[in-house]
This record gives C-alpha cells, sequence and structure tokens, in this order.
C-alpha cells in the first residue's frame, strides 16, 4: 500500500464537519433535542479531529535533528492517537452522559421539524467527505477489504477520516430515528435511547482506532507480503541468503530495514561493498517506502557447520 496522506478527505471533512456543527447547535438551541446536541459535539470533536490530522502532517515533515535522527514521521501516528482519544472523550462519554441525563428528565422537543431538516442537509454534507474518503482510500488499498485496510494500513489518517466518517453517517441516522419517533410519539425517551446509541457507536469506532494507532505508534513492521519481497531481493546477485532481517515504519512512508547477510566467500572488500549496493537498490525498486536500509555482511555459518 502506498503511503499517501489522504490531505484533500481531511480538509473535505474538515470544512464538511465545521459547516455541520455550526448548524446542528443551532438546531439545538432551537429544538432543545440531545441527539441533536450528542450530534453537534460530536462534530466538533471531528472538527478538532482533522486539524490535528493537518497538524501531524505538517510536523512530521521536519527534518531530522540529533536528538532524532531517524526524523518526525511518527507525529502523523501520534495526532491521529490523540484523535481517537478526543473522538472517545469528547464524543462518546458526553453523547452517554446526555442521552441518560435525557432519559432522568424527560424533557420535550421544540420544533422538530427544524432538527429533521438540518440532520437530512448533514447527511448531505457528510456523505460528501464520506465520498471523498474513500476516493482517496480506493487508490491506496489495492486488494485488500476495507477492514484489512484500516487494520494494515500504515497511513494512519485515511482509516481515521473514514471510520469517522461513516461513524458520522450512522450517527446521523440514530439522531433522525430518536428525534423522528420522538416527534410521532410524543415521547422524548426515543431522543434520549438515540443518543445513547451514538455514544456507543462512537465508543466503539474510537476504541478501533485506539487500538490501530497505538500499534503503529509503538512501531509496527513490514507486511508479510513486503517483508517475502524484501527477503527475495536482498538474497540475489552475490548474497547467497539472509541469515536474519528486522523492519519497523518510523513514519507511513519510511520503513527502515536491518538484516544480516551471508555472501558468497572469498569476495574481496570491494565487491561486497558493491553488493550490498545493489541489494539495495534492488529492495528500493520493490518496495520505495525502503528508504534506510542498513545491511551487514557474514558468512554462512550454518553451510560450514554441515560440511
Amino acid at each position: 500500500m502506498s503511503a499517501g496522506g489522504g490531505t484533500k478527505a481531511i480538509i473535505a471533512a474538515l470544512l464538511a464537519n465545521a459547516g455541520i456543527a455550526l448548524a446542528k447547535f443551532v438546531g439545538f438551541l432551537v429544538t432543545g433535542s440531545s441527539s441533536m446536541l450528542a450530534e453537534a459535539v460530536h462534530s466538533v470533536a471531528d472538527t478538532s479531529n482533522q486539524g490535528l490530522l493537518l497538524l501531524g502532517q505538517k510536523t512530521s515533515r521536519r527534518k531530522a535533528t540529533f536528538n532524532h535522527p531517524f526524523g518526525f514521521g511518527r507525529d502523523r501516528y501520534f495526532y491521529s492517537f490523540v484523535v481517537a482519544l478526543l473522538l472517545f472523550s469528547l464524543g462518546s462519554v458526553f453523547a452517554l452522559y446526555e442521552g441518560i441525563h435525557k432519559l432522568e428528565s424527560h424533557e420535550a422537543l421544540s420544533s422538530p421539524i427544524v432538527a429533521v431538516i438540518i440532520l437530512v442537509i448533514a447527511v448531505g454534507l457528510e456523505s460528501y467527505s464520506f465520498k471523498t474518503a474513500i476516493a482517496e482510500s480506493r487508490e491506496i488499498k489495492g486488494d485488500a477489504t476495507w477492514w484489512q485496510f484500516i487494520r494494515q494500513s500504515k497511513v494512519p489518517e485515511l482509516p481515521v477520516v473514514l471510520l469517522e466518517d461513516a461513524g458520522a453517517l450512522v450517527g446521523l441516522v440514530l439522531a433522525l430515528f430518536g428525534v423522528g419517533l420522538a416527534t410521532i410519539t410524543g415521547d422524548p425517551v426515543y431522543d434520549a435511547i438515540g443518543t445513547i446509541c451514538i455514544g456507543v457507536l462512537l465508543g466503539v469506532i474510537a476504541v478501533i482506532l485506539i487500538v490501530e494507532m497505538k500499534s503503529l505508534l509503538i512501531g509496527e513492521g513490514a507486511s508479510p507480503e513486503e517483508l517475502d519481497v524484501i527477503v527475495d531481493e536482498l538474497a540475489a546477485g552475490k548474497v547467497q541468503r539472509v541469515i536474519h532481517i528486522r523492519t519497523q515504519y518510523i513514519g507511513p512512508d519510511e520503513l527502515l530495514v536491518a538484516a544480516k547477510i551471508a555472501m558468497n566467500p572469498g569476495l574481496p572488500a570491494s565487491e561486497v561493498a558493491q553488493a550490498i549496493d545493489d541489494a539495495e537498490q534492488r529492495v528500493r525498486n520493490k518496495v520505495p517506502a525502503a528508504r534506510l536500509i542498513y545491511l551487514e555482511p557474514d558468512l554462512d555459518r550454518s553451510l560450514a557447520k554441515k560440511s
């Protein structure tokens, strides 16, 4: 999978969520709907999240320093992890609190038609954002399923935006369900139930993102497919085999490869150096993300023991 940053999808989501948040707050002030308030806070959290994702992209491009010799690529993982935490705290916890409060207070809705109109408009805007994220993701997900893309992608922003937008659309449907039933039956408990469902939904999405972003933040290696390609390209030319290898993504588009390789015995130093250069070039041609490659030449002692 390529490591495109999905900037277009982030900006589309930011603009959509900012407009949606403003409309939802107006709707809450008019109707008093807890589902509307929960959705408004959700949109504010999403808008802030997109801002953090853009900040992470910017700070990750800083040049390497003495204290950070491998650069700042993991900033994108860090800010994506913060986004997941915000989605849980500002989105899920607040919605659950508001829903439970509404169950206890039984406050009736006023002007529910306003809430319905705003929610329908929000569905349209959120659908545009979701469509943009899907289009950007398709370019890099390859043959993987959407779930595999979310679990395996080394690009943190697109899975975050995809799950946020999907959660937002489902949340809007739940809010429409709550407001609609509350209006039809005259019982505000349905609005409260819709709010609680939104809180549970956001909690599930947040936990998925927290788990995935934590894994990226502490360091993930190359995928099995990438690792097979790297080993095959290293074990060619004057390299007999790869004795052992370690890989780690230090940024979405920067893979560190460290390996001990068995060389043909009797090679002069100049040929060993050339063989290492050739091996590095073969790997980079097939796996462009493998920008940092450290190879240690050695003799294949397993063959010596057998003989």
